[in-house]
């Protein structure tokens, strides 16, 4: 598992995981694959490219 800032970029994730990993603490696993306890703020880091690519992708 990641840090979670190791990166520095905002992540796509599935919104109700998104509210239980951080109710919770628990790991989140984003489109890219990508898995990490989040802890920061993502406003504040660019959107992740390999998410954004997959997400664009998508029907």
């Amino acid at each position: 598992m990641d840090e979670g800032d190791r990166e520095r970029f905002a992540h796509y994730v599935r919104r109700d995981q998104q509210m239980q990993s951080m109710v919770e603490g628990t790991p989140l696993r984003a489109l890219c694959g990508k898995t990490w306890v989040p802890s920061r703020d993502p406003q504040r880091f660019p959107v992740c490219p390999e998410c954004k690519e997959i997400f664009d992708s998508l029907p």
